[in-house]
């Protein structure tokens, strides 16, 4: 899987509360961390925050055509599904729901950087095997570069965390940012 990142201009967050910034102020959030770390490393690349706190993997179904009709966007880091799981929606419903937004993006000829979710136990063993499959069947089904764990890093750490232990504080999102980053420069090779 190659893309051209010299030719990205335009990338799109479209997630949940773990990447629109959630709880944060706005120059801290992940699109504004995130485009000044592309900046300082020399890309000429735009970061759009296209997440929405509180979405699921059905409600980024529906507002992803909309999301998308912002102009040449090059590049989609697709991070859903942590709503989905808390709520204890069906892996094969999450699975399906990101399944139709890979599609929808890859008819519009948008690269995509998939970021997978991990599940706790609280549902049990077999949700958890079964939701931890969603994001590397997709990657592989797909040809999408994977990023196997978002908040790799950062989950359950409280120094980077809220006090709600779930979202991200400033320091937790720079670790986001930096994992992000990584993947964007990886697939530049």
């Amino acid at each position: 899987m190659s893309i051209n990142v010299d030719a990205v201009e335009n990338v799109i967050l479209f997630g949940d509360s773990l990447m629109a910034g959630y709880g944060l102020p706005q120059e801290k959030h992940l699109s504004i961390v995130l485009q000044n770390k592309l900046v300082n490393n020399g890309s000429n690349i735009k970061i759009i925050n296209g997440s929405v706190s509180g979405s699921t993997s059905a409600g980024g179904l529906n507002r992803v055509e909309w999301s998308l009709s912002e102009p040449n966007i090059d590049l989609m880091i697709l991070g859903l599904g942590a709503n989905d799981m808390l709520r204890g929606i069906s892996p094969t419903e999450t699975k399906k729901n990101l399944e139709k937004i890979i599609q929808i993006i890859q008819k519009k000829k948008i690269k995509i950087i998939l970021a997978g979710m991990l599940a706790p136990t609280s549902y049990g063993t077999n949700y958890k095997k079964e939701f931890d499959q969603i994001y590397p069947e997709l990657s592989k089904k797909y040809n999408l570069y994977l990023i196997p764990f978002l908040l790799e890093g950062v989950a359950l750490n409280p120094e980077l965390n809220q006090s709600d232990g779930i979202h991200p504080n400033e320091k937790g999102t720079l670790v986001i940012s930096e994992t992000i980053k990584k993947s964007i420069l990886k697939i530049k090779k």
